[in-house]
């Protein structure tokens, strides 16, 4: 029988360590001789306990010296939703890599009565000892037990594990099949009186402050918490004053189980999950996950994870402001849910089971449809919940991922209403929701998510799985097979929980803000998570031994579920991306809002006030602090706001600021932090939780070097009258202030002391992984290539000019096709620089084109320069320092910023496009032994700086093919269009996407 996870005094011998193995071809393994005792392994490979092998040396089928099989149909595999052996359930090929396992261990005479457990083996395991079969064990991320018949001294332990097996067909889930005794294995001491099994029961009433306690054992058994007073027999109830458990506050309070033969660790957390009114509430309040999907992984181990690997997740979440995770989509290892317990974060857990694989041939035997897989259904259930049940920071259990409908499902729910109540239960997948405590979606658009918080969603007839509204708008649609009328009256009334949004691939997602300025104006959305933490990437060497990361995409073998394994906040050495620095804006904890006046401070926690931060402010004028300070903010209780008026010294240095404007353009910014005030288990004190802003953009008088106009603004220019633009007497230039300009082609070639080239109009970016879509769903970037957006070409009409202008004009298109933008550039002297004034219109064919009826999005709408390669350093104002898009910014915050060129580029371990800020009012790029360039906003602009272009970027498929071209590539953006997360999910938001319409915009560009 399954049991609970917990800590005793029970003797523990841990089987971790070096074992021997050998590889064979089929299920037979390597035959019947291994179980002997006098076996001689000792021409079998050495392989680590816990590990997959097919992430260590080991000696391949084939033969040959012991190797590492990346990239081989021996080593890793990487799919989707296709199962790698053929869909014939249950049965498996005979070609089925098998490992023997074999280990030779000593017990202590005095050990007593002993069971062999083991916390993971995937996907089909056997056991014997000492040559006696103790049975058979499949569901990889479950733990399974044997009652063990050790004797004194020498014993021998075989394991024969096979790759594929009939758990398989349960196994679709998104990741690398990954087989292997590759989680713990224990010797337990089993003495006379030791608790076998145990069920902590402890919940809150928030009305009263009470909790109730009551611990039921399989023996007798004592009870106590010191720290309440409590001492009581096992089965019994105490009700005492407590401080309930949540992931604000993860308040646990200490005490043993003891019975006569064993004391067991309790870590009780008090807490009570209710749906109320069609909300999910926790301790009597709203409860908002604020949550990321996490799979286990490392790019060297793969789902072993030591302890600090997992504190260092909890930790680099708890600071991304991240309060949930769905451990998708199978049962972590239980050291990470005690430490969720300790760190604090709500915990949907899922039970190892996903059929994704069975929509090849059209759901037609998925097992939680048919009879005769409901017992290992129930398996895999059971073993999750005994595991699991005593931990407080479970409050909701997920039925499987994927694996669409079947009676199956009903079975596990009645059998949960039974044995755990306290406890949510969701499962997403079926549209009746009858077995599910909450509606939920994947990937919905924004339109979708906001009348679904108003519970004004279609019908769930007119809904597909992954959000996207299917039918004519308001159209009545009927209700999809089985789902009947009370079902879906049943399911409108349900809280929503968006268990997957955001997809994380590549560069993105965008509209975090957008979905979360949704989620906190609805009740009835109980929160969000993003897919995923991390990239599921391999560290490997090529060829000629250049380290990369390899995913799906790398491996020879079909099928292959290409660059999929790459969707994660952090890359697969858990660097944190952009991505993550923008969730940790959207999931703030407290809203810090600066107005012109006043700070408004709203505290978004579930329970906790704001007692435990500090609210420090500063004013910044031209990148340096010129004073700060602490607000003096009064207590805000969860869900309370207060409001806070602007200490008279910040006040002080902004009006002396703008009176000092009058000698230069100089921006000044007030920037409010909520920090903690003391150290915490996840954090130092001083860790920022949250923060505002407000920029006081600099406006002097028009002219002269770092004039800032304010946006909307016009500007008169005085011309000399037009007349076709001529060089100098034996020149090939013509010279337009500090400027000399290409005769013939118009482009800029000198400023001041400055060798510059450019700008030509570039309306092209290396596709980023979202802009690829979801198959042909979205796909922007084939659009791009069919249609020669990544092939322009550019034409010079004409230059004309006068004293101290120059106005070129021109066309970039595409090959092949019609369309193309025509643009006007028009340079003017203006002291010692050049205003840039740019016109662009799209003209031809940019919507429904004639040839297969196109819609043409531009990626972008800029100016691409080149400079020298001696270039090292840009400086700037505006949002920063990583990079920004119009979809993505708001958790990067607005100051002067200074980076080296190579350090502007985001390691995306598939090249694609990045790098970009926007919302820059000035920007200066420099090196040794060359001017340094100066570009100015009218009022704003977007930039990248590189040293390679976007075709180069296109064209590489890994990091290490990126070489330095000898220029440093600069774009001067009027627009880029935003990441959007369509690589699984809606369409780029049409707010976000670049106008296809006459537009004008204005630079000042100089040298010094």
């Amino acid at each position: 029988m399954p049991r609970a996870d917990a800590l005793s005094d029970a003797r523990v011998l841990s089987l971790n360590g070096t074992w021997r193995f050998r590889l064979a071809p089929t299920a037979a393994g390597t035959g019947e001789d291994f179980l002997a005792d006098d076996f001689d392994d000792a021409a079998w490979d050495e392989m680590r306990v816990p590990a997959h092998w097919v992430l260590e040396e080991f000696t391949p089928l084939a033969g040959g010296p012991p190797r590492r099989m990346l990239g081989t149909e021996e080593g890793p595999l990487y799919t989707n939703t296709a199962y790698p052996i053929p869909l014939d359930p249950p049965h498996v090929s005979t070609e089925n890599p098998t490992g023997d396992y074999r280990l030779v261990f000593d017990v202590p005479a005095d050990f007593g009565p002993a069971v062999l457990r083991f916390q993971g083996v995937d996907s089909c395991a056997k056991v014997w000892l000492n040559g006696h079969e103790l049975g058979w064990s499949a569901g990889s991320r479950l733990p399974f037990e044997f009652d063990a018949p050790v004797r004194p001294g020498r014993n021998v332990l075989c394991v024969r594990v096979h790759r594929w097996s009939a758990g398989t067909y349960l196994e679709d889930q998104d990741m690398w099949w990954l087989p292997g005794i590759f989680r713990d294995v224990e010797l337990l001491s089993r003495p006379e009186g030791a608790i076998d099994d145990h069920f902590v029961h402890a919940d809150f009433d928030a009305d009263t402050g009470l909790g109730a306690l009551r611990v039921d054992a399989s023996t007798a058994a004592i009870v106590e918490i010191p720290e309440l007073g409590i001492r009581i027999p096992a089965g019994e109830t105490a009700t005492v004053p407590v401080e309930p458990w949540s992931a604000d506050s993860p308040r646990l309070y200490r005490g043993t189980l003891r019975s006569s033969g064993e004391v067991v660790e309790l870590a009780v957390g008090f807490r009570r999950v209710e749906l109320r009114d069609g909300v999910f509430t926790v301790n009597g309040r709203p409860a908002t996950f604020r949550g990321v999907n996490r799979h286990e992984h490392h790019p060297d181990t793969g789902r072993t994870l030591d302890r600090d690997t997992m504190i260092q997740d909890i930790v680099m979440m708890k600071r991304a402001n991240i309060d949930a995770v769905r451990t998708s989509h199978y049962p972590p290892h239980p050291e990470f849910l005690r430490l969720c317990d300790e760190y604090g974060l709500w915990v949907v857990v899922e039970v190892d089971l996903e059929t994704h694989g069975f929509i090849y041939e059209g759901w037609e035997r998925n097992p939680p449809a048919l009879p005769e897989w409901r017992d290992a259904l129930m398996d895999r259930l059971r073993r999750t919940v005994e595991r699991d049940k005593n931990r407080p920071s479970v409050v909701v259990w997920s039925l499987a991922n994927e694996s669409m409908t079947g009676d199956g499902f009903g079975r596990m729910r009645r059998w949960l209403d039974e044995r755990d109540p306290s406890r949510a239960v969701l499962y997403e997948r079926d549209p009746s929701y009858r077995d599910s405590d909450f509606y939920s979606l994947m990937y919905p658009s924004l339109e979708l998510l906001e009348q679904i918080g108003r519970r004004e969603e279609p019908r769930g007839g007119r809904l597909s799985m992954h959000g996207m509204v299917l039918g004519e708008a308001g159209a009545t649609a009927p209700l999809p097979d089985g789902v009947t009328e009370a079902d879906e009256e049943r399911r409108r009334a349900l809280p929503f929980l968006l268990v997957e949004y955001a997809h994380a691939m590549g560069n993105g997602p965008g509209s975090l803000q957008d979905y979360w300025r949704i989620i906190r104006a609805h009740d009835r959305l109980c929160g969000a998570f993003v897919w995923e933490w991390i990239d599921h990437g391999f560290h490997s060497v090529s060829d000629d031994g250049v380290p990369f990361v390899m995913h799906g995409e790398d491996v020879d073998y079909e099928p292959r579920g290409g660059r999929f394994s790459l969707h994660g906040l952090v890359f697969s050495d858990r660097t944190p991306t952009p991505g993550l620095v923008e969730l940790a804006k959207a999931h703030e904890p407290v809203t810090v809002e600066v107005g012109p006046r006043s700070v408004n401070l709203m505290n978004n926690r579930h329970c906790g006030d704001t007692s435990d931060l500090v609210f420090r402010w500063s004013v910044e004028v031209g990148g340096a602090v010129v004073a700060d300070g602490v607000l003096d903010a009064a207590p805000a209780g969860a869900g309370e706001s207060l409001e806070i008026a602007i200490p008279d010294a910040a006040t002080r240095s902004l009006a002396a600021s703008a009176s000092d404007a009058a000698s230069g353009a100089v921006d000044a910014v007030l920037t409010v932090e909520a920090a903690l005030g003391a150290d915490r288990l996840w954090a130092p004190a001083g860790h920022v939780v949250a923060w505002g802003q407000r920029v006081w953009d600099a406006q002097p008088a028009a002219g002269g070097r770092g004039t800032v106009e304010p946006s909307g603004a016009t500007r008169e220019i005085t011309r000399s009258a037009a007349s076709p633009a001529r060089p100098r007497a034996g020149s090939s230039t013509v010279d337009v202030g500090p400027g000399a300009f290409d005769a013939v082609t118009g482009r800029l070639i000198r400023l001041g002391e400055l060798e510059i080239d450019g700008p030509v109009l570039d309306l092209y970016r290396a596709p980023t992984e979202n802009d690829h879509g979801q198959g042909d769903l979205n796909d922007l970037a084939s659009v791009w290539r069919k249609t020669q957006l990544h092939r322009l070409l550019h034409r010079v009409d004409e230059l004309d000019g006068g004293e101290g202008w120059l106005r070129v004009s021109g066309r970039t298109a595409p090959r092949t096709h019609p369309h193309g933008v025509e643009w006007a550039m028009t340079w003017t002297a203006d002291g010692d620089g050049l205003l840039l004034d740019v016109e662009a219109d799209f003209v031809g064919p940019w919507t429904d084109t004639p040839y297969m009826h196109r819609d043409i999005l531009v990626p972008r709408l800029g100016l691409l320069f080149g400079l020298p390669g001696a270039a090292e350093r840009a400086a700037w104002f505006g949002r920063g320092p990583g990079e920004t898009y119009v979809d993505s910014f708001e958790g990067s915050r607005v100051g002067r910023f200074e980076r080296a060129i190579d350090d502007l580029q985001v390691p995306y371990p598939v090249p694609q496009e990045n790098g970009n800020h926007v919302q820059t009012r000035w920007l200066e790029v420099g090196g040794r032994g060359i001017p340094t360039l100066r570009v100015d906003g009218r009022p704003r602009f977007d930039f990248t700086a590189r040293r390679w272009t976007s075709h180069d970027l296109d064209r590489a498929t890994k990091p290490h093919e990126l070489v330095d071209s000898g220029r440093v590539w600069l774009n001067i953006d009027h627009a880029q269009q935003g990441l959007g997360s369509a690589s699984v999910g809606p369409a780029l938001p049409e707010q976000y996407r670049v106008p296809r319409e006459h537009t004008v915009w204005s630079v000042r560009l100089a040298s010094r």
